[in-house]
């Protein structure tokens, strides 16, 4: 389950594209490398969460500067993707 991109359903970052880092007690912890970085991850219920299905590698979770790359990337993507069918 480490390093699966999610986005946020519910909270303060709704909306926000997050990684997950590790489970534990039934709960997921995730970081985004900004607001929420390696050092101190966010505990989210997973119904709150909306999975991916991209997976970081090891080398992209790192870091907090490696992680808000990878996630930049992933968004840009999406977006671009959403944005077709206009």
């Amino acid at each position: 389950m480490a390093g699966r991109i999610v986005c946020s359903k519910s909270g303060r970052d709704k909306g926000y594209f997050l990684a997950v880092v590790k489970e534990e007690d039934g709960f997921l912890y995730v970081c985004d490398g900004k607001e929420r970085p390696l050092e101190k991850p966010k505990r989210k219920n997973p119904k709150h969460l909306s999975f991916t299905g991209t997976v970081l590698d090891e080398s992209s979770l790192s870091t907090n500067k490696s992680l808000r790359r990878a996630l930049a990337a992933y968004r840009d993507q999406a977006s671009k993707g959403r944005n077709r069918d206009v």
